[in-house]
């Protein structure tokens, strides 16, 4: 009896200390919490109701149901809209995941000279502001004077008028988002330090190649990585904005969209129904349509990412 008293006390006081520092944790992590509610959730929210409503910003909202919803599919710009976002969000992950994996694999090797300093100058890009990205490929890239178009003559190529012809402003975006993919570059370095150097000297004993070390080592065991990275990227693809919204401004576009509307992204409509157009009822529902949108495409990525991926890397 005594043993079960003593028991049910000590229970008891644990459960008691238990109580105090989920308290005091609480209490730690109470302006996290408090930020997260008032700045996400509550603005979620909102933003939900104000998609069944009439809503200018300098007058109450007016509920009007699903109209919103039913003039957001019969806009004659969503379309374009969604087409050049889907462009962004297949080939953009592609590309960048392929350029920041094959720097991180060369950064990766150990018999190079001056690897601390290539890796410096690799990550340098991705710290450098949006906004003077923007500029240094405006001149890069310029269509007269740029500096590809300049290379590209050196080998008798006639580089193309990059941000003034609609066929290639998607992939001058593209290809200054590869340059700035220092941090995917060192998400993958992290990854390929932790493959076991045994398993490439097992493999080349064996008789294996380059390519077959890595698709058969390099690629199953940073898998993870790769999803993560890829999945990743596929949400900030949704939400290109202000990529397009700078590089717009070259010009064209009924609604300021760049040459032919080619730069106008999802988001770049919605923010610009929101803040140029004052329909922010209408711009809810387009941020509403996105959200889900985003969930059902990252849903289904994990779904087919389970069966390719390998977590069993030890």
């Amino acid at each position: 009896m005594k043993k079960n008293s003593a028991e049910k006390k000590a229970k008891v006081a644990y459960s008691k200390r238990e109580r105090k520092f989920a308290r005091a944790g609480l209490l730690f992590a109470s302006p996290w919490l408090i930020g997260f509610v008032v700045f996400t959730i509550f603005p979620v929210l909102l933003a939900f109701y104000y998609s069944f409503t009439d809503y200018n910003l300098f007058s109450e909202p007016t509920w009007i149901g699903l109209e919103n919803y039913d003039t957001l599919f019969h806009d004659k710009y969503i379309g374009k809209s969604i087409l050049n976002t889907l462009y962004i969000v297949i080939f953009a992950p592609l590309i960048g995941m392929t350029v920041s994996l094959a720097l991180a694999m060369l950064l990766n090797q150990k018999k190079v000279f001056g690897l601390p300093f290539f890796r410096t100058i690799f990550y340098l890009p991705s710290l450098v502001p949006i906004v003077a990205s923007v500029t240094l490929f405006s001149w890069v890239l310029n269509g007269n004077h740029g500096l590809l178009n300049e290379v590209l003559a050196i080998f008798g190529i006639d580089g193309p008028s990059w941000l003034n012809d609609a066929r290639y402003t998607k992939i001058s975006v593209m290809m200054m988002d590869a340059w700035r993919c220092g941090g995917t570059m060192i998400i993958y370095l992290a990854a390929l330090r932790s493959v076991p150097v045994s398993l490439y000297e097992a493999a080349e004993l064996d008789g294996a190649t380059g390519w077959k070390r890595f698709f058969k080592i390099t690629v199953p065991y940073i898998s993870p990585t790769i999803e993560f990275n890829v999945i990743m990227s596929m949400i900030g693809s949704f939400q290109y904005f202000t990529q397009g919204m700078l590089f717009a401004t070259t010009g064209g576009g009924s609604v300021g969209g760049g040459p032919g509307n080619s730069l106008l992204f999802y988001c770049l409509y919605l923010y610009k129904n929101a803040f140029s157009y004052y329909k922010m009822g209408y711009a809810c529902a387009m941020a509403v349509i996105l959200f889900v949108v985003v969930m059902v495409t990252t849903t289904l990525a994990r779904k087919v990412s389970d069966r390719l991926v390998n977590y069993d890397v030890e």
